[in-house]
């Protein structure tokens, strides 16, 4: 099987005569060819007069040696899940991308995993989650944050990443076994949508279960147990009662949301380390604004979804500011975890076609910036400044908004983009929760993107706070075996633990812990 990158085809290409047109192309008869497979596709919109997509193929044929001055043979890889017997059933906390990839892979080879999750299941998660946006009733245990599928299921459902890894391909597979689209495997930038991660999370947690694993819900990780250097026994909550699993192989896929689980980790003196995040707002504009600042004249046509972005630019005073979880044709959502703490996130359903298209625009903090050795001084820094946002929001989960030409320039603009965030919004300037350095970054940062994409510092835009949960501010160490620098047994796991960011990344960190435990690398 021979691949070939880079063939530029009209918006109009019809996909369904993909081998008649590489037969025409590269002028090998069609009866000679037995298969052609569409296996990357993007948009190309570097040029605003001429919109197309760029693709890969993978054809198979009789005779690929006429092939070979195009493309080159591909790579045949298949993961294989290892099994194993283990004296005792692994335990895991959470059971968000990381957490569901560990466990897959851990009841694939036969270790009949216990999954440990604080919150609910994903269809009475949505209700509590609902409850929340339309009357402001935070329940701390289970919200955007907290629950089955983790702070994913509320998202963008993006499977963008930055890592390179055999893994990614499997994952991909196993999400359209369990109701992703299909269109997943071979998208440049492919999304799940919130409401098709939904039934992924379901369908994933239920083949765990039929595979000999038991998935736990309102079960809050409390406590663990040592013996000699090594994990023994884990406690959790259910129900008001205090319950034990004897174990010796724990994966702690928590998330970066579970404080609590941090703050128990320092008071046994597990190693841990501060760790670089980033802070600021949400911005929104109009879908078809975004739209047609990104596509130009090919705004409206069929062939094309919502336009996304990534922005980054690095400014005199030492920072940077960059785009991160853009929403195309989403909303603004609230993901406050824990009591008078006010943060925010982005979401998008798998059509993109809400009003609004928004995107978080964040300021990188330094460790240097927590004024405080200890491990947890970046979590500290956090909770001040959602503390301060839920503040300048009216003490109800209201969230602070204004408008981009007030924030930039001090004055209101005639008309404004009407902000998507439930369940209210207070006028108030970022000044109010945010620092001075990102204040200060954030008005230079969202002129100098207003040079790169029209309209994006438009004084319409609105700017909601805080986005303050895009990464783990602490990291909790571990070895080359990924296990825990002061606990035998104990996988520190995913973006919590503060070694992935994005469900990608996340779950392919999740598989590599379950490796371990079983006894080394499928691949």
């Amino acid at each position: 099987m021979i691949r070939i990158n880079n063939i530029k085809v009209p918006l109009d290409f019809d996909f369904s005569g993909l081998a008649v047109y590489c037969s025409k192309k590269y002028k090998i008869p069609l009866k000679s060819i037995k298969s052609v497979k569409l296996v990357k596709k993007s948009v190309d919109a570097r040029k605003k007069s001429d919109v197309h997509f760029i693709i890969s193929v993978d054809i198979s044929a009789q005779d690929e040696k006429k092939l070979l001055k195009y493309g080159v043979p591909t790579e045949n890889y298949e993961y294989k899940i290892k099994k194993c017997v283990l004296e005792k059933r692994p335990v895991i906390v959470g059971f968000g991308p990381a957490g569901m990839f560990a466990s897959l892979v851990l009841a694939m080879a036969g270790t009949k995993p216990i999954v440990l999750e604080r919150g609910q299941d994903v269809d009475s998660r949505c209700g509590t989650v609902e409850e929340f946006a339309l009357h402001g009733k935070l329940n701390t245990e289970c919200n955007i944050q907290f629950g089955e599928g983790g702070a994913g299921t509320f998202s963008d459902g993006k499977l963008t990443t930055g890592i390179k890894d055999k893994r990614i391909k499997w994952i991909l597979e196993q999400l359209v076994k369990f109701g992703s689209p299909d269109e997943i495997l071979y998208l440049a930038k492919p999304h799940i949508g919130t409401d098709n991660l939904r039934n992924v999370v379901k369908n994933l947690r239920e083949y765990v279960i039929s595979m000999g694993g038991e998935v736990h819900f309102n079960s809050k990780f409390t406590d663990f147990e040592v013996t000699e250097n090594r994990i023994s026994q884990v406690k959790y909550e259910n129900n008001s009662e205090i319950h034990t699993i004897d174990t010796d192989n724990l994966i702690l896929a928590t998330g970066h949301s579970a404080r609590d689980v941090f703050e128990m980790l320092y008071s046994k003196n597990i190693s841990l380390s501060q760790k670089n995040f980033s802070v600021g707002v949400r911005i929104e504009h109009k879908r078809t604004n975004i739209n047609k600042a990104m596509y130009g004249d090919f705004a409206e046509h069929p062939a094309l979804k919502s336009a996304d972005y990534k922005l980054y630019v690095h400014l005199p005073n030492g920072r940077t500011l960059y785009t991160f979880c853009m929403c195309p044709g989403g909303t603004v959502v609230p993901a406050s975890s824990e009591k008078n703490r006010l943060a925010v996130n982005g979401m998008s359903e798998f059509s993109r076609n809400a009003e609004n298209s928004n995107s978080a625009l964040l300021v990188n903090v330094n460790t240097s910036d927590y004024k405080s050795d200890n491990p947890l001084a970046g979590m500290y820094f956090q909770r001040e400044l959602e503390e301060n946002a839920f503040i300048a929001g009216g003490s109800d989960y209201s969230a602070p908004v204004i408008s981009a030409g007030e924030f930039l320039f001090g004055k209101e603009p005639e008309t404004t983009v009407k902000p998507s965030y439930r369940p209210n919004t207070r006028k108030a300037h970022p000044n109010k929760y945010l620092p001075d350095f990102v204040c200060e970054t954030l008005k230079q940062g969202i002129i100098e993107m207003g040079k790169k994409i029209d309209g994006f510092d438009s004084p319409s835009a609105v700017l909601t706070g805080i986005e303050s949960r895009s990464s783990s501010p602490v990291r909790i160490n571990r070895g080359d075996d990924l296990q825990s620098l002061s606990v035998k047994g104990l996988y520190p796991c995913g973006e919590g633990a503060g070694y992935a960011g994005g469900i990608i990344s996340a779950s392919v960190d999740g598989m590599k812990c379950a490796e371990k435990i079983t006894g080394g690398e499928n691949l």
